[in-house]
């Protein structure tokens, strides 16, 4: 597997992903686990990805002054929607302070499993990049649960590369490594400018672009939708 994949072996994002796939998992459950299967791959993607600089001097409850602060560089969420809205708030509950959060709306004609936008929030103006207050970020985190073909996160990948951020990374749940492999190869495969964090990885597509195993349409099993 390309070298900007990164393939979760933490042992409780295992055991979850393993609960996660069982069938008798209800919707409440489902968004439990796939909150905390989140919260784990982010940790893990956050760690690599950003850093820590100086921001001033603070004062602790008992007068001690200390240094404080913040992570760079500046970062924005963006779920695909439907299922990666369930990724949002494990994200946020990491982040230190609140960040940018826009929207892809996405999905796959059913007979050519191609992706189709649908919805997209980005803003059309970007400031020019010497704009140092600019709120605009340099990393896009990308959230979506699954990447079976891969189409989807390729798609997603190439707007946000256009619209302007300097590197995406990919925050997944599953993948199959045919999916894996496609979406690693966008950027010409550069992990400057594509990385891609994941909780595990199958090895099959079946001939409706489901994962096998896998674990189901995670947007219809949150949302209690007809399952494919």
């Amino acid at each position: 597997m390309s070298s900007n994949v990164h393939i979760s072996t933490h042992p409780c994002l295992r055991a979850k992903l393993s609960q996660l796939r069982s069938k008798e998992v209800n919707a409440r459950e489902t968004k439990a686990l796939v909150h905390d299967i989140a919260l784990i791959v982010g940790c893990e993607a956050l760690a690599s990805e950003l850093q820590t600089v100086s921001s001033g001097t603070g004062e602790t409850p008992i007068g001690y002054p200390y240094t404080t602060e913040i992570i760079r560089p500046k970062l924005a969420l963006v779920p695909i929607l439907r299922s990666g809205l369930g990724m949002v708030e494990a994200l946020q509950t990491l982040l230190p302070e609140p960040v940018l959060v826009h929207h892809l709306g996405l999905f796959r004609e059913p007979t050519s499993l191609q992706p189709v936008e649908y919805y997209n929030n980005l803003s059309y103006h970007r400031p020019s990049s010497s704009d140092s207050a600019s709120p605009y970020p340099d990393i896009a985190i990308l959230l979506d649960p699954i990447i079976a073909t891969g189409g989807t996160s390729v798609a997603a990948i190439q707007t946000l590369l256009e619209w302007g951020v300097k590197k995406v990374v990919v925050i997944a749940v599953l993948a199959s490594e045919e999916g894996l492999k496609r979406a690693a190869a966008e950027g010409g495969g550069d992990g400057n400018k594509v990385e891609i964090w994941v909780g595990g990885c199958d090895s099959e597509v079946d001939e409706k672009g489901m994962i096998r195993p896998g674990m189901g349409d995670i947007g219809d099993r949150l949302f209690l939708t007809k399952g494919k």
